[in-house]
């Protein structure tokens, strides 16, 4: 996968969490559910941030 697709990812993943965290503020009682799929969509952006970076790194060392 190519850097551009890696990043829209992250934005995807990103926003998707945003859309949790202000469904949480307007639902109190879902709040905490809501909140930890937030969290789960964030570790996915970053997973795939850590992935990406560390692919670069190889490759620039094997260069």
């Amino acid at each position: 996968m190519n850097g551009q697709a890696i990043l829209e990812n992250v934005r995807r993943y990103r926003g998707i969490a945003s859309l949790y965290r202000q469904t949480a503020a307007f639902r109190p009682r879902q709040s905490w559910s809501l909140l930890e799929q937030a969290t789960e969509w964030e570790a996915r952006a970053i997973a795939e941030l850590e992935a990406y970076f560390a692919a670069r790194t190889d490759l620039a060392l094997a260069a």
